[in-house]
């Protein structure tokens, strides 16, 4: 298993194109005299999906239902998300000796640098971060069988803890047998437990005893082989090109994939990961110069600086205006209230940095109103912000307060959400005045996430700003007619409805009725609120 790994990585990365060719014929042939050892079962894709209702299958996710047949991206996320940069960095510079060893060795070895130390209790990375690199790299075909089944095991040699709340919750596996890990007083210590890396065949053994599983579906490794001899109905997922196949549509998940957490905005695969560790020392030095040119110098200078910085930004419509007549008011003391007051902007939220991008399109000052930024943020920002207190008799007379003084943003989702979904918009903002102009908000970043559901906040901006590319998208649109406004006799509900509607609508964005407690829960187990300035939200184990 060594000789064809070791041929691929120096045909594809190290030598001449013509060379390059020669080994790769030679690699070829070595697997094709390995499959001719092996037991020839047919392609999943000649297994029709009306024969797998009502039987039982047996996979394994790796070689399988992934596409992929390395799962050293997934051991880099535990080890990044989980354990910190340098667990990270240790384990990209210690996988190339990997080749040289056994692949039970290697699988110990990587499962030894991610997990040792970790926390039991608080490992939530196998719910909220890898769920969502599972989904794109779902083998199409092998997913359909599995959803064709009446039941599904799931046999593997990974660690049970990084695969089970992706199997259970997303796909609805009954039976997930994976390797368990040893840990000591809540912590663990890096080791597989009493019985070792499972074995696929002898765990299939004692699984169904004397009964044989209906169809099996496994690749052509010596394991898959083994435990698929053992079933009634066997096939291969085989296929070498899966960069280029069987990817599964975004429209075909299981379930919507709303809410992920995680700095890695990335598959980081061994080469990508070493890509990203050469850039964070140039990384890091670049967002510090970033920052300073959003507080010092001014909107339209920044815009220019930043670019050259490899900032993107692009502004729509910058100029609103009304999309019907408004409807002269009954009263003249609303027209002189409406004259003394600013303007409400309401925004979709992606990072902290959307009231200062908008403001910075805008070219003038703006006031944000904010729930749970860190401390470090607020003193950094630019602009004025002010924090709420989640009291809505009392916000809502705090942000009037500051509608007299000028203009305010508001990001009445409450949370960020990094995928094209909007949350629940709160109708609070619409009982505030009639001057309301709907922000449409993206951001498109390539390495980092700027946001963090159980990092630390007052990190979300850098880690935006160290990306090679950072994009953002801004589109002003028209202000709110005052037919559609609360004045006019709607409710704040419908007010709030039909923003987020029309905000979804220039995004290409669907709308949700899930809030900000929704996300935290999900992903860091509390509501969400930060109690000081560079602390962790407090988690509930």
């Amino acid at each position: 298993m060594v000789s064809p790994k070791l041929l691929n990585c120096l045909s594809h990365y190290f030598l001449p194109p013509f060379f390059s060719k020669v080994v790769r014929k030679l690699r070829n042939q070595y697997l094709r005299k390995t499959s001719s050892l092996s037991p020839q079962y047919p392609p999943a894709s000649k297994c029709a999906l009306n024969s797998v209702t009502d039987r039982t299958l047996v996979c394994d996710i790796n070689g399988a239902l992934l596409r992929s047949a390395s799962f050293f991206p997934y051991f880099m996320l535990v080890a990044f998300e989980a354990g910190g940069i340098f667990r990270a960095l240790f384990l990209t510079l210690v996988y190339p000796f990997l080749f040289f060893v056994g692949r039970e060795t290697a699988m110990k070895v990587m499962i030894f640098i991610s997990f040792c130390g970790l926390k039991q209790s608080s490992f939530r990375v196998g719910k909220s971060v890898l769920p969502k690199f599972f989904l794109e790299d779902l083998h199409s075909q092998c997913y359909e069988m599995v959803m064709a089944s009446s039941k599904t095991v799931v046999i593997t040699s990974v660690p049970k803890i990084m695969v089970e709340e992706f199997l259970e919750e997303y796909l609805g596996v009954e039976v997930v047998l994976g390797t368990e890990l040893h840990f000591f007083h809540g912590y663990f210590t890096g080791f597989v437990g009493a019985s070792g890396l499972v074995n696929k065949q002898s765990a299939l053994k004692r699984s169904f005893a004397e009964i044989k599983p209906d169809i099996g579906v496994g690749s052509l490794k010596p394991d898959d082989c083994q435990f698929l001899s053992l079933c009634k109905e066997a096939y291969l997922v085989n296929s070498p090109d899966y960069k280029n196949s069987y990817i599964l549509p975004r429209e075909k998940y299981p379930k919507p994939l709303i809410f992920h957490d995680g700095r890695l905005a990335f598959r980081p695969t061994s080469l990508a990961s070493l890509a990203m560790f050469l850039w964070l020392p140039i990384a890091l030095p670049l967002a510090i110069i970033r920052t300073l040119i959003g507080l010092l110098l001014p909107y339209k200078v920044a815009i220019i600086v930043g670019f050259a910085t490899g900032m993107r930004f692009k502004l729509k419509n910058p100029n609103q205006k009304p999309s019907s007549p408004i409807l002269e008011r009954e009263k003249s003391s609303n027209l002189e209230r409406e004259a003394r007051q600013g303007v409400l902007y309401v925004c979709t939220h992606r990072t902290l940095l959307d009231p200062l991008y908008l403001a910075t399109a805008l070219n003038k000052p703006l006031t944000a109103v904010t729930y749970s930024l860190s401390r470090v943020s607020e003193i950094l920002a630019p602009i004025k912000t002010v924090r709420l207190t989640r009291e809505r008799k009392e916000d809502g007379e705090r942000m009037k307060r500051l509608l007299r003084e000028g203009d305010l943003v508001v990001c009445p989702e409450g949370t960020t959400c990094r995928e094209p979904y909007l949350l629940r918009f709160s109708p609070l903002f619409a009982e505030l005045t009639d001057e309301i102009v709907p922000v449409a908000i993206n951001v498109t970043v390539s390495m980092f996430y700027g946001t963090s559901a159980s990092g630390f906040k007052c990190l979300d901006p850098l880690f935006f700003l160290m990306n090679p590319f950072p994009n953002y998208e801004v589109e002003v649109l028209e202000k709110l007619p005052f037919e559609l406004s609360c004045s006019s006799g709607k409710s704040s509900f419908e007010v709030a409805n039909y923003v987020q509607k029309k905000l979804g609508e220039a995004l290409g964005f669907e709308c949700t009725t899930l809030t900000r407690k929704d996300k935290y829960l999900m992903l860091a187990g509390n509501e969400g609120i930060v109690g000081d300035a560079c602390k962790r939200p407090n988690r509930s184990g």
